[in-house]
């Protein structure tokens, strides 16, 4: 039996995919993209610099991480702020220690209740990322388009205004977005987003706004709070990426990208703290790796281009 010819007049049934966000690249086939120094691996650090609100909205979603147990949740509220008070300065004093910069993907309500951590970020001259409102402000499809509008635009305005720059990042709570949020960044002027996890390399959305890809399986949360795996072997994951992607470089050509994702209340822990800054100080002694920040990075995509 012949298939009916009016099965392929569906617009999305078609070669690649069934949305024009961005074409179907494989990374082989695209201009090789070069780092600063003529690096192989470029690492990324970016924190999830986080305020969890002690009550859950759960509209449209309740937001990775959040309170479980019924409210006040005190157990799962102060286990969060550990991170702002402690774990966080660990991290910073981490990164001084290696002598590399990071992005930290901030809330804004960190900015509003904590101007002194903002500051302090600024001073040790890091990339601030905009990380939506709170924890309760997550997007999806059935957020509308007015009210997601406005909480991109007042997490970059508040942002703005503490820290003296307007972020040029944007990372969605639980990498969620909607149909319109690639759209809704591109008109708030966000240069590049780093929810999409499908690459290892940046890639452009057909709109302009750059996507780099913060990959979920190398982060901090999944392979040391979901998988209960020990830090030992988180840093010795993190080093075999590395050395698989600098040996990959070497022999196909162009650069390549490790993004490092931390949560300070997970890896600022005293019992893990030491062996992450082993972990930095073993990424900086290879002569194949760059640290750059989110800007950098589209700095250097951009050059290649």
């Amino acid at each position: 039996m012949s298939l009916d010819p009016a099965y392929l007049e569906y617009p999305r049934r078609r070669h690649g995919y069934d949305h024009d966000l961005y074409p179907w690249s494989p990374l082989k086939d695209r201009k090789p993209i070069g780092w600063p120094g003529e690096a192989k691996v470029a690492v990324w650090l970016v924190v999830s610099l986080e305020w969890f609100p002690i009550t859950p909205s759960d509209t449209p979603f309740r937001a990775p991480g959040h309170m479980q147990t019924a409210y006040p949740d005190y157990r799962h509220y102060t286990a969060r702020e550990y991170g702002t008070r402690v774990g966080f300065y660990r991290l910073l004093d981490a990164f001084a220690k290696a002598r590399v910069k990071a992005s930290i993907a901030t809330n804004s309500a960190i900015a509003e209740r904590y101007p002194q951590i903002i500051a302090d970020i600024v001073a040790a001259g890091h990339e601030i990322i905009a990380h939506s409102t709170d924890m309760n402000g997550t997007i999806a499809s059935t957020l509308p388009e007015a009210d997601e509008r406005a909480l991109i635009r007042q997490s970059l305005d508040t942002l703005e205004a503490v820290s003296g720059t307007r972020p040029q990042g944007w990372h969605s709570i639980a990498r969620s977005q909607s149909w319109n949020t690639p759209n809704l960044l591109r008109e708030a002027g966000v240069r590049y987003g780093c929810d999409w996890v499908n690459d290892e390399l940046p890639y452009r959305f057909t709109n302009g706004v750059l996507n780099i890809p913060l990959n979920h399986e190398l982060s901090d949360r999944q392979i040391l709070t979901v998988q209960q795996q020990s830090v030992d072997s988180y840093a010795r994951q993190m080093l075999d990426a590395h050395d698989w992607l600098a040996a990959e470089s070497m022999r196909e050509g162009g650069g390549r990208m490790l993004p490092l994702h931390l949560t300070p209340y997970i890896m600022g822990l005293p019992y893990r703290i030491d062996a992450f800054e082993q972990l930095l100080a073993d990424l900086t002694a290879r002569p194949s790796t760059v640290f750059l920040s989110g800007g950098a990075i589209c700095d250097s995509f951009e050059e290649s281009e």
